[in-house]
């Protein structure tokens, strides 16, 4: 139990008391630096943060981007930059980087691992390779973080040349209708194993159990004895999904790469605005809901809208290409009203409403408990528009979830207790979301 001069005592919004920034500073780097790793093994220099020391003991793709701004709200860019260069040195030549890198060790953690390889990787298995699936394009925005604070035009012409190979293999690979939407092929992409909306599309219904787990492994079994060719997985169409929160992170993505290119005069810039652009209008189209002010993931080649209300409903609103009716809408009838989403300890992965909820510890996450990510990131558009009181409530909701559980991957929504992974790193973005508060209260 921290000790009294550690805590503050914040009496807008309840009395229970809470780690100070300071000392949620000293935590998060010291969580930061105790999962740190670096190395080199066949030829390659490896730097990576594990999101946890037991269960994620590899360099994920999206935990690796969420690792720097941690790193770049402690102060410490020089090794941001390591954690990016480290994450594109299996680059392909084609542009692909896999959600995994296996670095020291080499074989897959989890069962759910095993066939999210190439058939030929297995031929490689005790040196550095990579998965064969993507997760939730953030390197763009990571890199302009870097950027944002180093001023290292130097580093901009390093990586600027690998992230637009990297935006390129998606924009060409994943964008099957060319309607700038790009599609997932397993629920694993998405970066929220076992999310609810994908049930209809594994005609599944209700809780999680052992017949969802088969499901889903068979559609990774699936893939992996196709060869994970895209094409033919798409003419198949047995899991072509869009999802509502991987597209969002896409768009401001493209908008940050079109950023980095103006920095340096690049002549892509505009190439990336537009598809950033086109991407926008396709959600609007195809996946907002006026009825039910949502914004749906997408199943299939005729994009039918998966109607389960998850947390990624509000994601295209921090959109700058949405229109405000269509902001107001969702925020009022979801978020500011908290229509399934009412919760002591927001944002729910799923609303409370939906008969596959489940608030408690689970192998099948993402499908109730409260996650630091979602926070972190309706916090900045919340801030963006002024509402003030409801982003600190999600800040001093984080806070409060750390200094009763501690740095934990997911947390009971009604109770605050902390589940999964121990010592997860993903918590530690609660220090961005202190420095992003603090700017925009001056």
């Amino acid at each position: 139990m921290p000790q009294q001069e550690e805590i503050k005592h914040d009496t807008d919004y309840n009395d229970e008391q809470v780690l100070s920034d300071h000392e949620i500073k000293q935590r998060v780097r010291k969580l930061l630096h105790d999962n740190m790793i670096e190395g080199e093994k066949g030829g390659y220099n490896f730097h990576y943060t594990k999101p946890s020391p037991e269960t994620y003991p590899f360099q994920f793709f999206w935990d690796t981007c969420f690792h720097v701004f941690t790193l770049t709200a402690l102060g410490e860019h020089d090794m941001a930059k390591k954690h990016i260069r480290s994450l594109f040195k299996l680059q392909k030549e084609d542009g692909f980087v896999g959600n995994i890198l296996y670095w020291d060790r080499t074989l897959p953690g989890r069962i759910t691992d095993l066939f999210q390889l190439k058939p030929k990787a297995w031929l490689h298995l005790f040196k550095p390779h990579m998965s064969a699936l993507v997760q939730p394009p953030l390197v763009a925005q990571a890199v302009e973080r870097i950027y944002k604070y180093s001023q290292d035009t130097g580093f901009l012409y390093e990586m600027l040349p690998k992230l637009k190979c990297y935006y390129g293999w998606l924009i060409h690979n994943r964008d099957f209708e060319q309607e700038g939407l790009l599609s997932i092929i397993t629920p694993f992409e998405s970066g929220m194993d076992w999310k609810a909306s994908y049930d209809p599309v594994l005609n599944f219904k209700g809780k999680a159990g052992p017949r969802l787990f088969l499901k889903v492994m068979l559609i990774d079994a699936y893939n992996f004895f196709k060869g994970y060719d895209l094409r033919e997985l798409y003419r198949k169409d047995r899991f072509i999904v869009k999802d509502a929160a991987f597209n969002t992170l896409f768009v401001q993505n493209l908008e940050a790469l079109a950023n980095l290119c103006a920095v340096v005069g690049d002549k892509d810039e505009e190439i990336f605005r537009k598809k950033a652009e086109q991407c926008t209008s396709s959600m609007l189209k195809y996946m907002y809901d006026e009825e039910d002010h949502a914004f749906y993931d997408l199943w299939g080649k005729g994009k039918q809208k998966l109607r389960v209300k998850t947390a990624s409903i509000f994601f295209p609103i921090v959109l700058r290409n949405i229109p405000d009716e269509v902001c107001n809408d969702v925020l009022e009838h979801h978020l500011l009203s908290k229509d399934g989403f009412n919760v002591p300890f927001p944002l729910p992965s799923l609303s409370t409403n939906d008969a596959a909820f489940n608030p408690e510890e689970s192998l099948y996450i993402w499908r109730g408990p409260t996650w630091v990510v979602f926070n972190w990131f309706m916090q900045q558009f919340l801030l963006e528009k002024g509402q003030m009181q409801e982003a600190q409530k999600l800040l001093h909701s984080v806070k409060k979830l750390i200094t009763r559980s501690g740095f934990r991957e997911y947390y009971n929504p009604f109770t605050g207790e902390g589940y999964g992974a121990r010592d997860f790193t993903w918590s530690g973005l609660v220090l961005d979301m202190i420095h992003r508060q603090h700017e925009a209260e001056g």
